[in-house]
């Protein structure tokens, strides 16, 4: 990490240190806390939700397995922030976000197998402890008493239980399997992670191919019907995604065959006998 920027990190987890600590005294790394998405246990944490939460986990302490003990913090979240992935889209229909948080620990004796199963990969998937204002029904809204199963399709839409409203946050932990699948650590510094990095990559040829299949189906469409306004037409196609697109594709594929019948590549006998040579052109 660059010297400024390491300057500016150590200012903000000197927040909380009694005595500064300088750059060689500190290990920081960075987590995907929790995010919008249906975890394992068919809950999730409203979008709104994860600011409120960015708030309340600031200063918070890591410990392992939920164990509230002082012998078991760890390390400290400094500072966090809300991504969002608006490529990547949830089991509840909705862009994906997600909470990042940065931590630093001390490097001291105790701490040194810890920073290198960090670095190793194997102190990887973390967890939250905190407390929800409300846990409300993803198909009818009510807080308890409803006939909807969580798991079950209702109408095409997933049931599930949708946490809102924060009151606190207790801790964060690392954990063998955390309920949120894609909850843990992810890169020190400023490496990108892999899966991280897949995701960006993914998402990048996502946009590609609906950006061509939009064009194309703006082609298709200003064949099909010379009256249509290509500027009106195509800033309609921006607000679709990809059935909608692939089925107007279809459709105007037939369409604009009807209007351009494809010429025969093979010479008409009967013509070629009349000799008129303007008729087929390959």
């Amino acid at each position: 990490m660059a010297t400024e920027e390491m300057q500016r990190e150590l200012e903000r987890i000197n927040q909380f240190a009694k005595t500064p600590l300088t750059e060689e005294q500190v290990y920081t790394f960075t987590l995907r806390l929790c995010d919008n998405e249906v975890d394992r246990d068919l809950e999730r944490f409203a979008p709104e939700a994860l600011e409120e939460l960015g708030r309340l986990f600031v200063g918070k302490s890591g410990v392992f397995d939920h164990q509230w003990s002082a012998q078991g913090q760890t390390a400290r979240i400094y500072r966090t922030e809300v991504v969002e992935e608006p490529a990547v889209t949830t089991a509840a229909g909705d862009r994906y976000r997600w909470l990042k948080g940065w931590a630093y620990l001390l490097r001291t004796k105790k701490n040194v197998d810890l920073i290198a199963e960090i670095e190793g990969g194997i102190k990887k998937e973390v967890s939250v402890g905190c407390s929800m204002g409300r846990q409300v029904c993803s198909i009818c809204g009510a807080e308890s008493g409803c006939q909807h199963v969580k798991g079950q399709q209702y109408g095409g839409k997933l049931c599930f239980t949708e946490l809102r409203e924060p009151l606190d946050a207790y801790e964060w932990s690392f954990v063998a399997v955390p309920a949120q699948r894609g909850a843990g650590v992810l890169k020190r510094y400023g490496q990108e992670d892999r899966q991280t990095a897949l995701l960006h990559k993914q998402a990048a040829l996502g946009q590609k191919y609906l950006k061509e299949l939009r064009r194309e189906v703006v082609r298709l469409a200003m064949l099909a019907d010379d009256g249509l306004d290509g500027g009106v037409f195509a800033a309609a196609a921006d607000r679709l995604e990809e059935p909608e697109l692939l089925e107007l594709k279809r459709a105007y594929e037939k369409q604009a065959a009807r209007r351009f019948p494809a010429m025969p590549q093979l010479r008409d006998r009967e013509v070629e006998q009349q000799g008129d040579e303007t008729v087929f052109l390959v």
